[in-house]
Order: C-alpha cells, then structure tokens, then sequence
C-alpha cells in the first residue's frame, strides 16, 4: 500500500491525466456535472475533492475541450453541465489510442522486445 505522503504526490503526478480521460469519456457519453463526476471518481477509488473537480472542469472547458451549460435561474451557484466539444472528442481519440497502447506494454507485456540497452 502506498503511504498518503506518496499517494497524493502521485494524485498530483499521474491520477490527474487518468481523471481528465474519466471526464472526457464520460461527458462524450452524456453532459456531465461536478458532483455525479465527483462520486464517479470516488468509486474507481480515487480520493478527488470538490476543490479539485470543480477547478479541472473550469479548466478543460477554457482548453476547449468541454463546453459548460448553467441554469439561468439558477444563479451565480448554479448548476453546470458540460458536454464534450469537437475539440475534446479530438483529445479524447488521441488518448484512447495512447491508452490502449499503455495497456498493452505495461499490462499485457506487448512490445517489450524492442527496448534497446542504454
């Protein structure tokens, strides 16, 4: 098990680029919002806070990648859906392909015979 110093070091490190494509995938199946994502994450056993969540939309929607719609009665705390753009389908079939490709070295051990000696 790894401690909680080097488990949250590796959520900064690398679960941040898993929850992204959780996001991406999810929102290219349906308009997502924050707190159904958040709960999703949590149930892949990720330790995500709504300080994290709510921020990485914000900052996916400005990369283009999602596009945010708020109930207008709702006011300044209202709730967000966001929808997978164009762009971000772009992104999300550039990871898929990477991630198929991760799975196959690192889980299936595919590929290994071509590393060359440093």
């Amino acid at each position: 098990m790894v401690e909680y110093g080097e488990r949250r070091a590796l959520q900064r490190e690398v679960f941040l680029g898993f929850w992204k494509v959780h996001i991406l995938h999810h929102a290219a199946e349906r308009p997502v919002v924050g707190q159904w994502m958040l709960r999703e994450l949590r149930r892949h056993g990720y330790e995500v806070s709504p300080g994290t969540i709510y921020p990485l939309l914000a900052r996916m929607e400005r990369r283009g990648w999602l596009r945010c719609q708020a109930d207008p009665r709702g006011g300044p705390r209202a709730r967000k859906r966001y929808r997978l753009t164009e762009k971000g389908q772009q992104v999300l079939t550039a990871l898929r392909e990477q991630v198929e490709e991760l799975y196959r070295e690192v889980v299936l051990g595919e590929g290994d015979d071509a590393q060359t000696d440093p």
